[in-house]
């Protein structure tokens, strides 16, 4: 190995820290983000830090020896930050100095908003715990009554100089999860649901604008599901509010920025209206402007693009495209400068800012390691579907390798989602396409229909149709790649991650092709996890059907993986949290029976106290080795000119 060289091993991906949650200070010369310690633990230590805007300074530990939980938030004023630390409110000034703790609530702060003035933070709270209460916890008697007894989280006000909370009662139960306050000082923007639990077909979602000051309340009516990222803007002295949410009337097809204005005294609101209509790129990310228009982040194919709300046409306007990542948007009150994390094919996520029509310049180094390590060779893809469908991927050859050098054994790692997408950054997570190309295995990353990037009909497509177009979308580049000569048609695996699972669990019952899968807390019946997985309904609109509509047959039952276990011959790795809530472990429990049933080779694992996603590094590091080691039990090892890198 060259000098300078850093071997990848588990150790260094699962330990390599990683930046998140970037806040630009409002006048635009600092940015705070959090840095956090991945997979050591189910609660990674996460430490405040700040840097300045142009990078004229080291970044540095703005709260030594204080954890910071979720996004730290800036003062109006910048020099000082609010963020939460053991479940509570503290502040720190931007020196790092009187560091304290601003409440003891012990119903806990769940989020926080300082508002304008200085003097107030608006809160996020649920109700302290009655003495019955704590009675009952002493008891153990914690029996769980769904929809009733779940504390809902209250909109609060905190007075910086008294300390004293105070509920705005005017919101009832509705539980609130997110705020924004208008840029001039004005009311505050709230999104809510009807109830704490998270059980779509069962909860709503509803706007809501609200005077600090007074209490009064005004109902802008009920959003799309996953309503989120509130923001205020204005034309013509027009107050509106516009936020994310999911496009109607189905349950899938992604998400749509809608807008309403704040009606005159009296009028009834005005109907939501979708401002990314027709748009052939997906928002995931609105920002408020304090001084200018929103901004908003597009994936755009395997890029991301910054774009502009132009207020005279109500569309948004194209200001910037970056290749690969960019997430986590912030801007300065002005709108001149903004930060964000950012990734490129071969360079890791790190903390970036600039003027949002670029250039991003990086502040972070978090992972210095991870830039010495040498990397599987990332390829754009672009090709057709079957019925002329555009689309995109990626193919990470493995390292000092072209093409010339096939064929290779590949592994096509499928994404999840299905609303996700993969884009031109360097892969590196405890799930990691590098991890399997620096073994010496070509790495085929599809973005088949049904994902982000490509507009809501692109994602729509899926609907009551998972495992048939999107299917044939990824059968056809792993076609390509064998008839370029870069795929081993002998020596073909499938892998993937929730969504990802799903999709290799129901590649090896739809063909003998693959030689080895890994099916990642995938779905393996669609009625199934329409009854007891956390989203709910959302998943029937994938599905297409639910299991309360009559004895069937049930359309879920065709488009489920265990349905056709009969018919798979390959071996199958199964991997899931023991306590995942978004797939339930019985998901994977149902498909390894029906292994056994058939006597499939496979093997089962799980891992205890793990949710939809994989936390502890021990089992991150699991996770890498069983997965190298699994392939190549199956596929052989990969032909090199040695031992794997």
């Amino acid at each position: 190995m060259s000098e300078g060289v850093v071997e990848l091993t588990a150790e260094l991906l699962v330990d390599s820290a990683e930046p998140r949650c970037p806040v630009i200070s409002p006048d635009g010369a600092w940015v705070a983000y959090v840095v956090a310690s991945a997979g050591r633990g189910p609660d990674p230590v996460s430490a405040l830090w700040v840097a300045a805007a142009d990078g004229g300074s080291p970044p540095r530990e703005a709260a030594r020896g204080t954890a910071c939980e979720g996004v730290p938030r800036w003062a109006p004023d910048s020099a000082s930050l609010f963020f939460r630390s053991d479940g509570q409110l503290h502040r720190v000034g931007l020196d790092g100095s009187r560091c304290e703790a601003l409440t003891a609530w012990r119903g806990g702060i769940v989020d926080h908003w300082p508002l304008a003035g200085g003097e107030l933070v608006a809160v996020i709270a649920a109700d302290e715990p009655s003495e019955q209460d704590e009675r009952r916890q002493a008891a153990r008697d914690d029996a769980i009554v769904w929809g009733a007894g779940a504390a809902p989280g209250r909109l609060r006000l905190l007075h910086l100089g008294t300390r004293e909370l105070r509920v705005l009662a005017e919101l009832g139960d509705r539980h609130v999860v997110e705020v924004v306050q208008r840029p001039d000082g004005g009311p505050l923007a709230v999104v809510s649901w009807s109830c704490p639990q998270f059980d779509p077909g069962v909860f709503t979602a509803e706007l809501h604008v609200i005077d600090p000051a007074t209490g009064a309340l005004l109902d802008l009516g009920r959003t799309g599901l996953l309503a989120n990222s509130p923001i205020w803007w204005s034309v013509r002295d027009v107050w509106r509010v516009a936020y994310l949410a999911v496009t109607p009337p189905g349950l899938v097809g992604g998400l749509a920025v809608f807008d309403v204005a704040l009606p005159e005294p009296g009028a009834a609101p005005e109907e939501h209206r979708n401002l990314t209509a027709g748009m052939d790129v997906c928002p995931t990310e609105l920002v408020q402007v304090g001084n200018g228009t929103p901004l908003a982040l597009f994936a755009d194919g395997l890029d991301t693009a910054i774009y502009r709300l132009d207020p005279e046409v109500r569309r948004f306007v194209r200001v910037f495209t970056r290749d690969g990542r960019v997430d986590a948007l912030t801007a300065s009150s002005s709108g001149e400068a903004v930060a964000a994390l950012a990734s490129t094919a071969y360079e890791p996520g790190d903390v970036h800012c600039g003027p949002p029509g670029g250039p991003l310049v990086r502040l972070s180094d978090t992972g210095p390691d991870l830039r010495r390590v040498r990397w599987g060779t990332q390829e754009r893809l672009s090709y057709k579907a079957g019925d002329g469908l555009d689309l995109d991927g990626l193919l990470i050859l493995p390292v000092d390798r072209s093409r010339q050098d096939g064929p290779f054994p590949l592994i096509t790692l499928v994404h999840g989602g299905p609303y996700d997408r993969y884009r031109d950054d360097l892969n590196t997570t405890w799930f990691s396409a590098q991890w399997l190309a620096t073994a010496g295995y070509a790495v085929f990353l599809p973005n088949p229909r049904g994902g982000q990037g490509h507009g809501h009909a692109f994602a729509a497509a899926v609907a009551g149709r998972v495992g048939l177009e999107e299917w044939t979308d990824i059968l056809t580049g792993i076609d390509l790649l064998v008839a370029d000569g870069v795929a081993d048609p002998d020596r073909l695996g499938i892998d993937g991650w929730s969504h990802g699972g799903f999709m290799a669990a129901w590649a090896v019952g739809q063909t003998d092709r693959f030689k080895a899968a890994l099916v990642g807390a995938g779905v393996t019946d669609w009625g199934m996890q329409a009854a007891t997985g956390e989203e709910g309904v959302l998943e029937s609109g994938l599905g297409g059907s639910v299991g309360w509509e009559g004895p069937g047959p049930h359309l879920h039952d065709r488009r489920s993986p265990v349905s056709f276990a009969s018919k798979v011959t390959t071996p199958v790795l199964i991997l899931h949290g023991q306590d995942d809530t978004n797939v339930p472990l019985g998901q994977a429990t149902y498909f390894h029976r029906a292994l056994c049933r058939f006597g499939v080779a496979h093997e089962f694992v799980v891992y205890p106290r793990e949710g939809h996603l994989i936390m502890e590094r021990t089992h991150r590091i699991d996770v890498l080795r069983r997965t190298r080691a699994w392939f190549g039990r199956w596929l052989g090892a990969p032909a090199s000119d040695g031992d794997p890198i």
